[in-house]
């Protein structure tokens, strides 16, 4: 799987940090909201569930969980 984040509408609630700390951080900007940052680009298959559920709660829907082809 890979993961994709629209950070234009990235607003920092951090529930992706919550669920899923190993993949997710978020990281204070000079402007504007904090955002998101993905430390696993391509997490485990062992990290789906906390991934998906990260995508699932994400206040502003930015998350994009991709499936290798």
């Amino acid at each position: 799987m890979k993961i994709s984040i629209d950070l234009d509408l990235c607003q920092g609630h951090s529930v992706c940090l919550g669920e899923a700390p190993e993949v997710f951080d978020v990281v204070d900007q000079d402007e504007g909201y904090p955002q998101v940052k993905v430390l696993l680009e391509n997490p485990p298959e062992a990290l789906r569930e906390k991934v998906m559920k990260a995508a699932r709660y994400c206040p502003n829907n930015v998350i994009t969980v991709l499936e290798d082809q």
